[in-house]
């Protein structure tokens, strides 16, 4: 998979740099306060600086989407990285507010595009069973370019006088590495390749990615998933629970019964139960499924190859999927692998109406072991919410509010240079955190480490609450602060991070992924924009008490939400959770206690 792991380390080079810009604008704002007397007077147009950039990423949200939808997904990449670099130019020159404001909005723009496109990129060019590791490459990225960027801004201050047009204006540098990244590196999306019909293309992009010339099987699965979000049937996807489960359900109708998903309390998403069934099914050893001991419900033949040579101009989908149509018989069916233990499969029918006329049917469907199988946006705005643009925006404001120059005077560090070096640390610290995130992403699964991390979340704002209200040394003090704020940091880039994102690029049909994308950033920005723009003046009059009390009560209500709304998407083919998600979009999921209605 050396093609996909490099289009996704391109790809994830846009997040780097959002994550240099939040430390820089985080280390540079000590000092814009003391050149520029508007901000040390008025806190809110010192949020505003900040939160102008959020407000540029929102603005260019709203079109993105359409755009990539209708143009592609590396043209807007590169963009991307030609607006980081016009951003990077004027934070350089910079001589007024106004002018800092304008490279703020720029930068915006270009964050915008690189955050809301590069999860929806990654998860249309990575194989399902590595999915969730290369979508949290961006979190990795985020985070080296905010460490490399606190080590650059610390020399920085070492100067007697330190110049913050100089921290902001070196994002240049890695713009330029980014634009060249996305021009070389960076292939166009087969998903949207084939949903413009340009098959030739997307093949070849195929057998690059995979490293393999036999791409039939997934070309296949991708204009399959041309029509998913339309018309499907919840007798294609349901999983039968066992005997045993059935009788657990009768015995405790409350209890949540994981072993098959068989039975769940009514505050929880059918969806989730469903989905978690099919976690529970391992796909066999040697990544192929056989499909035994379906009796005459359908039978397995060979699949006729198909010429992919032939373009499409995607406007018929009838005509795309015509190639796959070519079985004969009653009930003939043609079934391919498409990787981690699953199998598509067209089942075609004939028979006759009641008026006599013959009718003929075609079904698609998602075979894993002996079952058949067939699983979300709104943790974004509780995501941001949870207080972590904040945190990582005004960290060195927050550490040195905390007091953290006490534990470095003996370096004979000022307390601006003891702040920024500890928010350095403490983002080398979020680095092998991440790295366990990654390796667990697609075993544990994303909505394991949600559960395992936002509780850590929770308690480490209550010790940082706690330690703001009770007397102690200022030593003690400022080093409860700092190990809270470690804590919380590298707890949320294992899961509350790249999570929310990696969940929004999975659940979405291919034709509009990039429209809802859009919608999902939307919310994010927005909530971005209210977190930072509100966090100084919060800070100022409630304090950190206060401040990070309410942060820990919106922990707590995501928390709930995940428990009861966030299903299970590791190793699932994206065509496969978008048509669950539809069909628990119509209602028409089944009864989980009603034992007539199983398969």
């Amino acid at each position: 998979m050396r093609g996909a792991v490099v289009a996704a380390a391109a790809a994830a080079v846009g997040n780097m740099l959002q994550g240099w810009d939040n430390a820089t604008i985080a280390g540079a704002l000590l000092y814009m306060r003391r050149d520029l007397p508007a901000l040390q007077a008025h806190p809110a147009l010192q949020g505003l600086v900040v939160a102008t950039s959020l407000i540029g990423a929102t603005i260019v949200t709203t079109f993105s989407g359409p755009l990539s939808d209708s143009r592609g997904r590396r043209p807007m990449l590169i963009a991307s990285a030609l607006l980081y670099s016009l951003a990077g130019l004027l934070m350089l020159w910079s001589p007024n507010v106004p002018i800092l404001l304008l490279a703020r909005l720029v930068d915006g723009f270009a964050i915008g595009l690189a955050v809301t496109l590069v999860p929806v990129y990654i998860s249309e060019t990575a194989p399902p069973d590595t999915r969730g590791l290369l979508n949290t490459l961006p979190q990795l990225t985020g985070s080296t370019g905010m460490f490399l960027s606190y080590c650059m801004v610390f020399l920085i201050t070492l100067a007697p006088i330190p110049n913050w047009r100089l921290m902001l204006g070196v994002l240049l540098l890695p713009a330029l590495l980014y634009l060249l990244l996305t021009i070389f590196f960076l292939p166009e999306s087969p998903r949207w390749l084939v949903s413009k019909g340009r098959m030739k293309e997307a093949r070849t992009v195929l057998q690059m990615l995979r490293g393999r010339q036999d791409v039939s099987a997934e070309m296949a699965l991708l204009v399959e998933g041309l029509t998913t979000g339309r018309d499907t049937a919840i007798e294609e996807y349901v999983v039968g629970p066992t005997d045993e489960a059935k009788a657990a359900c009768s015995a405790a109708p409350s209890r949540w019964h994981r072993d098959r998903a068989a039975c769940s309390t009514t505050s929880t998403d059918p969806v989730v139960a469903l989905l978690d069934s099919l976690h529970d099914m391992n796909p066999p050893a040697g990544g192929t499924t056989d499909v035994p001991n379906l009796g005459s419900m359908i039978g397995v033949h060979d699949r006729p190859p198909i010429d992919w040579d032939e373009e499409n101009s995607g406007d018929d989908d009838g005509d795309i999927a015509a190639p796959l149509l070519t079985m004969e018989g009653e009930a003939a069916t043609s079934t391919v692998g498409i990787g981690g233990g699953w199998q598509l499969a067209w089942k075609w029918t004939e028979g006759v109406a009641a008026d006599g006329t013959r009718q003929s049917t075609v079904k698609r469907m998602y075979l894993h072991e002996e079952q058949a199988e067939g699983v979300h946006a709104a943790a974004l705005i509780l995501q941001q919410f949870s207080g972590i643009s904040g945190v990582l925006l005004y960290t060195p404001q927050i550490l040195e509010q905390a007091g953290v120059g006490v534990l470095l005077s003996r370096l004979g560090l000022r307390d601006d240079s003891a702040s920024i070096l500890i928010s350095g640390v403490t983002t080398l610290l979020m680095l092998p955190s991440i790295g366990v995130a990654m390796r667990l992403m697609d075993v544990s699964g994303r909505r394991s480490l949600l559960l395992w991390t936002i509780p850590l979340l929770v308690a480490s704002l209550a010790v940082l609450v706690a330690a703001s209200v009770a007397p102690m040394a200022a030593a003690a003090h400022a080093a409860v602060c700092t190990g809270s704020v470690v804590v919380y940091l590298c707890c949320f880039v294992m899961g509350f991070g790249p999570i929310p994102n990696i969940l929004c690029a999975e659940i979405f049909p291919t034709r509009v992924r990039g429209l809802c994308i859009a919608i999902c950033s939307l919310a994010f920005w927005l909530a971005d924009i209210a977190v930072t723009y509100t966090l100084p003046v919060m800070l100022a009059s409630l304090g950190l008490a206060g401040l990070f009390a309410i942060y820990a009560a919106v922990c707590c209500v995501a928390l709930v939400f995940v428990a009861l709304r966030v299903p299970e998407t590791k190793g699932l083919p994206l065509e496969v959770i978008i048509d669950f998600f539809n069909v628990g979009a119509k209602g028409t999921l089944p009864n989980l206690h009603d034992d007539d209605d199983h398969y």
